[in-house]
């Protein structure tokens, strides 16, 4: 039987699978809403990324959704944007920013 995988796990493997030099001249804040667990966010500035609980008061992005489909998405197992356009993701603000998140953290990567 497959281990559960929760949205801490998920946020404690994030900076381990981020890609530096991805983010070369690049800063944006990512606002992750969860409908049903903690909230976080994720700073991307100088090559580096911290990801922080709650809400940020100014993020660049909002993306809203149940923390199921988040795992799904970051796992690999469901794409951004299909889960975007059968209404289980919602994107508030820049949205084109959030399609740069596959590149800046790998599903791979491991450090």
């Amino acid at each position: 039987m497959p281990q559960e995988i929760s949205v801490a796990k998920v946020i404690e493997k994030l900076p381990g699978r981020f890609v530096r030099e991805n983010a070369e001249d690049f800063t944006a804040t990512f606002q992750f809403l969860l409908e049903d667990e903690q909230d976080f966010f994720i700073q991307v500035a100088d090559q580096a990324c911290e990801i922080k609980p709650g809400e940020h008061p100014d993020p660049d992005v909002t993306l809203i959704m149940e923390a199921a489909t988040m795992i799904e998405v970051i796992n690999g197992e469901k794409d951004g944007m299909s889960a975007f356009l059968s209404g289980k993701l919602r994107a508030e603000g820049n949205i084109m920013l959030a399609t740069k998140l596959g590149k800046l953290f790998s599903r791979e990567k491991q450090s």
